[in-house]
Order: C-alpha cells, then structure tokens, then sequence
C-alpha cells in the first residue's frame, strides 16, 4: 500500500526479513484460541508486529495483560515490542488476557510468532490458496495549514497498499484526531484511502498528529504492516506577541552614568518557535515627560537603559515609558504588543547641605553649662528624611578646650550649639568657633562639591558674673617629713578671686582633717603641725594625706579644695621579728625561719641583717643563724640540744643601721608536728596562784566533807537508812583506759566516777582500797550474804543495803580479788550499756554513749546524753552541779 503518486513496492526476496505480515487462520468464532502472526527474527524495540481483533473475542474488556514482558498489549489490539527480540526457534508464542472486572470474567488469546513466511488465505472454496512475497508501503509526508478555511472536509491525501493489486483492501486509521481527542477530526475512506479533515486546527494546540493506517481483507486479513502516518499543521502568524507584564516598576539612581541598566522587559509569541512569526523586536514608543529623552531599549534583550546623565530627581522623580514588541523581526506587517513602563528615579547625594548665612552670633553667661545657645537651620534639596538629607555637624576650630558641643535636631535637621564645660569671662570674653555640616550619606559619585558654603562662623560672648573665690586646681599637693615638730609651718592650700586673680580677702578653715594633725591659718592658709606625723600610722601606707580646705570670701562665698599632704619617710623604726614564740620538733625538723618586718620605706628597710648578740655560752653552742634572704634568716640548733624551751635573743638590723633584739621562744620538743608541742605545754606548763591554791584548799574541805557524809551514810545502812540503788557508781574502778562518757559525777563517797546511763537501777555496795597481794589487786566491797548484785535492783525503788545482804555481813568479808569483781560486774555493765540504747518501748535509740577525742576543757553545763546519771534522793544532786573552779582542781588532781 502506498500514498497517492508514484507507488513504492519491493518486489522479491531481498525484502523478506523487513516485512511483518499479520495473519489470521481462524474465523471469528475462534479468535480467542489462537492468533499467528509472520514476523522477522530479529525485532526491534517499540515496534508494531500486528494487530489483534479483540472486540471479536471478548468485547467488554477492560483489562488487557500480556504474558511475554517482551511484549505488550494496547486496547485496540495493536502488538508492539517492549525491547528487541531475536526468535532463535521457529515458532515463540505468548497469551493475552481478557479481563472483564465488572463481570468477574476472563478470556485468553494465544499469539504464535513465525519467522517463515507462508501466508495463505482462502478466497473462495474453490480457489487456490494465494502466495504473496513482503511487499512494503510507506506515507508522503503530509501537512495541512494552521486554521485552514477549507472547504471542509479537506482533502489531505490517499493512502493505498500494493496488497490492493492482488486482493481486496479496506483501509482504516487510528490515533490522535480519530478515536483519541480531538475526536473525528481526521477519517479515511474505507475503499479508496483517500483521507480528509474535518475542521481547523489550531497549530498552538496540536502542531502534529500521529495516525496509524491498517490495510485488511474483508475477513479480517491484515495485508500490511500498520502505517505510521504524521500530519503535521504548518504554523501561521496568528498570535500577537504579548509582554509578561502589562505595567513593569523600575528604579534607577539620579546619579547613574549613561548606559546604566535600568531593567529588562520580555514578551513571549504562542507561534511556532525559531519562524519569523516569534522572532520578536522591542522599541519606545512614547516616554513622559517628552523631552528629553533619556532612555533606550535594546530591539532583541528587551534591556531598558539610560542614554543622558541628566536625570534628576529633583526636577522630575517619575517616567513612563509606553513599549512595543513586534513580531516578524519588526516588519510593518507583523503583529504588536504594548505594555507600560514605569521608572522612578531614586534619591542619590548629589546635593549638599548649606547654611541660611554664613556668620552667627550667640550669647552665654559665664560658669553656665549643658544650656542651649543657638540653633542652626540647614537646606538641602535631597529627599526629606533620608540618610541624603539628615546632616552631621562638626565645631572644625575654636573648642580646643572642650567647651563646646554641636548636635542635630533629627526633627528639624538643625545643628543645635551647647556649652557643656563652664565659661570665664576673666580667661575668654569671646570665642570664634567654625561650624562644618555635611550629610550622613557620602556624596554622589563624580558631581562637584561645593565647600564655600558647607561652612559657617559661630561668635560666642560670654557675659560676666559677679562671682565667688576659685578652687583651682581643685587638689594641691605638699610635702612634710614625718616626725616634724609640732608648730612647724608649711605652705598651704591657695584659692583665688576670680575678679581680680589673687586672693587677697579670702579666708581658709579646714573641713576634715583624718587625724588632727594639723591647723590652718584663717589669712594665709598656711597649715601648721599640731601632732607628730607618723606616716606609719596612716592608713593604707604610701597614700596622700589628704585634707580638705574651705576657702571663703567676703560675700561668704566659698569653694572647696583638697590638700594632698605627701608624709616623706624617716628611718624612725627597726625591723620587726614577726614570731614570739615557735616549736621545732626534733629529728623531724632541723630548722625554723625566722621572718622581719619594717614599716619603713624600701629605701630604709631591707635587706636585714640577723645575729645573736651576747649571749650565754649555751645558746651560742647550740644554737646558728644563717641568712635566707634580704627579710628572713633560719634558726639550727645541734644535735646535741636537748628537748626543752630555750629563750634565744636575735637582733635584726636594717640597712640604715636601726637595730632591734627581741627574745624568741623556741620549744625543741619531741613530736611529729608542732601541734603536739603546744598543747603538752599548754597542759605541762600550768602555774598555779594564789587562787588557785586557794581553791585548792576549799576543794580538800569540801572533800573531806563528802567522805564524812558517806562514813555516815554507812554507818546508818544498819539502821534501815535507804541507799542509792546503783552501787555500780558506788564503786571506784582503778582502770588506765577512759571509758566513753561525757559527764563526770560524784558517787556518794566522794570519788570522781564517770556516768555511764541514765537508768535508775544500780549496784549496791562501796569500794574500799586497792592493794597488791602478791602481785594480784584486790578491791574491797560491800557483800550481803549470797545475794547477788541483781537482785539488789528495783523497778523504779531503792532498796537498803539490809535487802541485799539478806543478814549481817561485815565489810571485812567483803575482799574479793579483781579478776571476780571483773567476772561480777562485766555482764551486768554490758546489759546496763545495752539498756542505754533504747528508749521507754524498748527501741533502739539515737542518743546512745559515743566515744569522742580530747577537745579541750568541757562546759560547765553539763551533759544532756541519755546515760546521765540521776540521783534522786539523799540530796546528793548538788554533786552535778559543781562550779567550773571545782572541775579544774579535779583535772589539776589527776593529772600525773
């Protein structure tokens, strides 16, 4: 099958293994069981190898799938390759399923593939089967015009196959415009191929169509390959260009050079790209104001750009620019598009702050400060409150001294003069000041400055004032060497008169003096010395004495100054050793340092010099100074010095010979730090007075007194005469550990016992003496028979010493050795102990007896632990509460 004109066919065997005939074997009833289709062995990818009838099979399809990823299914039955395929075998075949899922149902095709071409087809049943060779057709390439006025339908050309010479053809097409949308807008006659349009085509919207042809016999026999065949819509010139923007805003600096850039415009053209119709041309058709023109557009970028550097906002802020864009590269004929341009022209510096006049004068009264004097207004052209137009200005000449300030009014732009620094009108009647202004912004680039007028003269007259005496400078110095005499005169703090510049008139009195060490005369203001200066004594050292004065003049107007008194040093005193008394513990320490001190200047202190002047031949044998530096000298002594406190004088004298010797106490103790030392010789080394003898004596009265209560106390036991229930504290227990404890108390004999609990219960009896009987000690005690101590014990009762013993017993056979008296009363303590640590309901307690380190003398006060003993009867409480002179004798007693 071939277009209209001359026909292509290929005749013979050359073109066997390019043509792809499609041929169906079975009738319509058996489409579904088996398709044959003639193909090449080699096929390539995405390439049409027949067309199925799947309507015939299974009408009511909607889902096609193919077995063979190799290939793949359309809905029109159309079979293309989904990558290149080479048939090794003779025969391949794949399934094509039908799905209906509306209905639940399913169909299959089964395609075979052949690469031997042997078609056949039955014409009539008594003809012979037909054999054709590959023939092959192919299109003309066709077109049709963008919006064509027909008539319709339009003729587009004729489409035939060369199967038409041997059989019977029908010609049918397929694709965009057919049975895809657009729909029905292309048709091909079934008979003679020829094909039409039926309507314009816009070229913006479609600008091609790809059809397929088919050729067929009547029953279904596909004579040819399908034929792809393109319409493509030839383009027209009939759309206007059209910009992106129907109103651009651009800004450009009054300042700018010519060729500046200002902006870009763009249009865009529907028609086909890379014709005449969109090759697109820009121009200015008009700009406001007219004149002058001051801008230009580049035909083909659309790039808008300044061509005059007059541009000046100050004239005119705002242009409009009305721009064209024409297709056909700008010929007369092509089509126009219009769009506004708007241009505002920016603010640059290009203008120069300048002042109304160029001399100003100004008034201000003398010691005035921090008031406003004048305000200076500027002009200036650039926009209003901008960087442009806000000015900054500057005192150029004339405040040297600081008098003087300028600042801007950020409301008016007004330079605003002040005097923040007071004014004499002795010193200056008049100042000439030079103002400078220019803007916050740099100036404009390439536009000429004008400095005559950026620059004004300020003439400031002070006023005169009646004014008061002057303190200036307001702190006077002098010197004094200490230790001057008392009533020496010296030069003192001078004020003056402003008027007349001396201070003729003017008196002097002395507000704060530190140390009175000095008076002030009324008249002259000279300072006498009513004290010894001492410069030491000041404090801090090396600072100014410092005295403030009151100057006063006949108006009784005053100031106030300070007077700087600098005390000049004088080597009036030695160096200082700083110890008085040091230990030094022998092996571990072989040496101590000695350290000095003067309060002196440098200039008369250091370096020192240590010695030991005359002393015993002692001292001299066992002890040397050596120097560690100019402040510090280190004290040996020998190996042969015993351990004892040496009295050691050392002299130490400074470089302008003041000397000093001082007696050092120096403990060579035998200890590991010198801590130890201290507190031996804090309990060693107690001197007893007068007092203390005395107490001594009251202390053995009052002893003996207690021993005779308690001789009484017994000797009335056989008569019924009730004891205290804990004979435990009865007993005195010769023992060389210190028990835990925190109370000492007297037993009712007299002896010092440690309270071990606070419980009422107790053991009866009373300790006589101990003594050695054949190397073993023996304590004496009160025995009742056979009872033994615990049933001595009450429930809150005290029983006499006639319930223990259970008969008469005397105290001879009452001797019992240690180690018994030990077995006795170990087990009753450790339960008294345990008993200690619980409280009424018999839970374990907080407060419970601890064993606590040597802390030093205890407080009168007393304990307040859970184990203090309580005596309740027999008037013995007293014994707890003794005076604090008491409890020293009794340490002063036991001490070995």
């Amino acid at each position: 099958m071939a277009a209209a004109g001359p026909r292509r066919s290929v005749r013979g065997a050359v073109c066997l293994h390019l043509l792809l005939t499609l041929v169906i074997f079975s009738h319509a009833g058996e489409a579904c069981k088996k398709v044959i289709l003639n193909v090449p062995s080699k096929l390539e990818a995405d390439k049409i190898i027949g067309r199925v009838n799947l309507e015939e099979c299974f009408r009511s399809a909607d889902l096609i799938r193919s077995s063979d990823p190799d290939f793949r299914v359309l809905n029109d039955g159309s079979v293309y390759t989904a990558r290149a395929v080479v048939l090794s075998d003779k025969k391949r075949s794949f399934t094509i399923w039908l799905s209906d899922k509306r209905k639940q149902t399913q169909k299959e095709v089964t395609v075979l593939l052949e690469h031997q071409k042997k078609v056949s087809k039955t014409r009539h049943t008594r003809e012979t089967v037909l054999r054709r060779a590959k023939r092959r057709w192919a299109p003309i390439p066709c077109s049709m015009q963008e919006n064509s006025l027909g008539p319709f339908p339009l003729f587009l050309q004729q489409v035939e196959s060369d199967a038409a010479q041997n059989y019977t053809v029908f010609y049918s097409i397929s694709g965009r415009g057919v049975d895809q949308e657009p729909l029905n807008l292309f048709y091909i006659e079934r008979d003679t191929g020829n094909l039409f349009c039926t309507q314009p085509v816009d070229r913006e919207e479609y600008d091609v169509f790809d059809l397929i042809a088919y050729a067929s016999t009547a029953d279904g026999y596909s004579a040819d390959l399908p034929l792809p065949l393109p319409i493509r819509v030839e383009d027209e010139n009939d759309n206007h260009p059209v910009f992106t923007e129907a109103i651009y805003n651009f800004e450009v600096l009054e300042s700018s050079r010519p060729g500046t850039t200002v902006g870009v415009v763009c249009a865009t053209d529907r028609d086909e790209p890379d014709t005449m119709h969109t090759r697109l041309k820009y121009s200015i058709l008009q700009q406001t104001p007219r004149s002058p023109g001051l801008f230009s557009v580049h035909p083909s970028t659309g790039v808008i750009t300044t061509v005059s550097h007059y541009l000046d906002r100050e004239v005119v802020d705002k242009y409009s620019l009305i721009m064209k864009v024409q297709d056909m590269d700008g010929q007369f004929f092509g089509l126009i598009g219009t769009s506004t341009c708007i241009i505002t022209v920016t603010d640059s510096n290009d203008n120069a702050p300048t002042f109304r006049q160029n001399a100003y004068e100004a008034f201000v009264e003398e010691n005035a400060f921090n008031v406003e004097i004048l305000r200076i207004p500027i002009e200036d052209k650039d926009l209003i409150n901008t960087a442009n137009w806000r000015v900054n200005f500057t005192i150029l000449k004339g405040n040297e001294n600081g008098h003087f300030k300028i600042s801007t009014d950020k409301e008016t732009n007004e330079g605003v003069l002040c005097v923040v620094k007071p004014l004499n009108y002795e010193e200056n009647r008049q100042v000439n000041l030079e103002i400078g202004v220019n803007n916050e912004a740099p100036f404009a680039r390439d536009i000429p400055r004008v400095t005559a007028l950026n620059r004004a003269l300020v003439t400031v007259h002070v006023r005169d004032l009646d004014e008061g005496p002057e303190c200036t400078p307001a702190a006077q110095y002098v010197r004094i060497k200490e230790n001057l005499a008392v009533g020496s005169k010296i030069n003192g703090y001078k004020a003056y008169d402003p008027e007349n510049r001396n201070g003729n008139g003017l008196r002097y009195k002395k507000l704060h003096d530190p140390k009175g060490w000095i008076t002030i005369d009324e008249i002259s203001g000279s300072i006498i010395t009513s004290k010894i200066l001492d410069r030491e004594v000041e404090t801090p050292k090396n600072e100014l004495y410092n005295i403030t004065v009151l100057a006063i003049d006949k108006d009784d107007r005053s100031c106030t100054g300070t007077l700087a008194v600098n005390i000049e040093d004088v080597n009036d005193n030695p160096p200082e050793i700083l110890q008085e008394y040091v230990v030094i513990c022998k092996p571990k320490m072989g040496y101590t340092d000695i350290l000095a001190v003067d309060p002196d200047e440098p200039v008369h202190g250091a370096p020192f010099y240590f010695s030991l002047p005359n002393t015993s031949p002692e001292i001299s044998r066992l002890w040397s100074l050596t120097k560690v530096n100019d402040t510090a000298a280190r004290l040996s002594y020998q190996k042969n010095a015993g351990f004892q406190e040496y009295t050691i004088p050392i002299t130490v004298k400074d470089r302008a010979g003041q000397a000093a010797t001082k007696l050092l106490r120096v403990n060579l103790c035998e200890c590991t730090h010198p801590t130890q030392c201290r507190a031996t010789s804090r309990s060693a080394g107690v001197i007893l007075g007068k007092w203390a003898i005395l107490a001594i004596l009251l202390g053995i009265a009052l002893l003996f007194s207690v021993l005779l209560t308690l001789v009484c106390g017994v000797f009335g036991a056989t008569k019924g005469k009730r004891f205290p229930e804990d004979l435990a504290q009865q007993n005195l227990i010769i023992s060389n550990t210190e028990a835990p404890g925190d109370d000492r108390v007297c037993s009712a004999n007299g002896f010092m016992t440690q309270t071990a609990n606070n419980s009422s219960q107790g053991f009866c009896g009373t300790m006589g003496s101990g003594m050695k009987n054949g190397g073993q000690e023996t304590i004496e005690m009160m025995k009742g028979g056979n009872q033994t101590l615990e049933s001595c014990r009450g429930a809150g009762h005290h029983h006499t010493l006639d319930s223990c013993r259970g008969g008469h017993t005397e105290v001879d056979n009452c001797r019992y050795t240690y180690s018994e008296w030990h077995s006795f009363t170990q087990p009753r303590l450790g339960e008294k102990l345990h008993r200690c640590n619980q409280n009424e309901d018999r839970m374990p307690s907080q407060d419970y007896v601890l064993t606590y380190n040597y802390e030093g003398r205890g407080s009168p006060a007393g304990s307040v632990g859970c184990c203090s003993e309580k005596q309740e009867e027999d008037g013995l409480d007293f014994l707890n509460n003794l005076e604090p002179k008491f409890i020293t004798l009794a340490e002063a007693c036991t001490k070995r």
